[in-house]
């Protein structure tokens, strides 16, 4: 889908500013551009989309049946399912979160979302099979996607909307403040402007924290190496898949990105559940991750969303390595 700014960034990069793409400073400057670049576009696209939305369909109506009505559960893990169906990194996620949370949808929900989107999709799964065969991508596949159900669940039953940040509280005090356009005789020639000025506005409040976060993330990326993390994950000690998740953490990477990876720390010896939890958390949480939360978070909600994160996936780590 991006290949096109992924070409752009490595001209930008490679050719403009021609510096050495083998060079760690080089490979996380592209890295910079081309996040950048794409968590904006996906930003603006997705909110400006989450305004056509909000324009035609009664979102009302929906947050109040996803409130109300008994789903045991179900709409947890058809927003895990998702997640799982869309290619993005966690904090490619965050996008969507922001207009789920500003469309009103329950949090729990948004949150099983946002657990599951960046642990699974499909290029990641295809990689897995080849890499690793059924029975382990199915093990992966499966459990990322309850790892979304089971933890937005549990963050559900928090009451957690009060500890998002002033920003989101804002902005849900001033949808409800505006006449709903539910019923409006205005054409969508007539509502464009309104919806994609609002797109932009939301743009333009978390553009600091975007910049700030892949930073993070590209400084990682470039350079840390990864022979690094083989010399303290493959001695099978029961401490580390808690290492392993505890060195994950800082990273930043995409799931079909970190597969590979993954498969080099099995050939050197470390246990596949170890190195399944290595990659989890790395796709699933992340500083670079915290970072644009903290936009629509509260530093305690955070912490609270990591920790339920955290915990699942050390747990999902150990069954790995008990049942592979």
């Amino acid at each position: 889908m991006f290949n096109w700014l992924q070409h752009f960034a490595d001209w930008l990069i490679y050719s403009v500013f021609n510096v050495g793409a083998e060079t760690h400073f080089g490979t996380a400057l592209n890295f910079f551009v081309f996040d950048t670049l794409k968590i904006l576009i996906l930003l603006f696209f997705i909110v400006f989309l989450m305004g056509i939305v909000k324009a035609y369909f009664p979102i009302e109506r929906l947050k109040n049946y996803l409130n109300e009505k008994k789903l045991y559960g179900l709409e947890y893990f058809f927003a895990s399912i998702f997640g799982a169906i869309t290619p993005f990194c966690s904090c490619s996620s965050v996008p969507l979160f922001i207009g789920f949370v500003q469309g009103g949808i329950p949090l729990g929900v948004t949150f099983a979302f946002l657990i599951t989107s960046p642990l699974v999709n499909e290029v990641a799964v295809a990689m897995f099979l080849g890499m690793f065969g059924i029975k382990a991508t199915l093990i992966y596949a499966i459990s990322g996607i309850l790892l979304g159900t089971i933890g937005g669940w549990l963050l559900g039953k928090f009451n957690l909307e009060p500890l998002l940040s002033d920003w989101v509280k804002a902005i849900l005090a001033n949808k409800m403040q505006q006449a709903s356009f539910e019923g409006e005789n205005r054409t969508f020639k007539q509502r464009l402007p309104e919806i994609t000025r609002n797109a932009w506005d939301i743009v333009k409040g978390v553009l600091l924290y975007v910049i700030i976060g892949i930073a993070i993330g590209a400084a990682m990326h470039g350079f840390v190496p990864e022979n690094f993390f083989n010399a303290y994950l493959g001695g099978g000690q029961w401490w580390t898949v808690l290492l392993a998740v505890f060195l994950a953490v800082p990273m930043y990477a995409n799931a079909a990105g970190i597969v590979p990876i993954i498969q080099v720390f099995v050939a050197k010896g470390v246990p596949l559940g170890t190195a399944i939890a290595f990659m989890m958390a790395t796709v699933g949480l992340s500083i670079p991750e915290a970072t644009l939360l903290k936009k629509v978070m509260s530093v305690k909600l955070i912490a609270i969303f990591f920790g339920v994160v955290t915990l699942c996936i050390i747990i999902s780590g150990y069954l790995f390595n008990l049942i592979l």
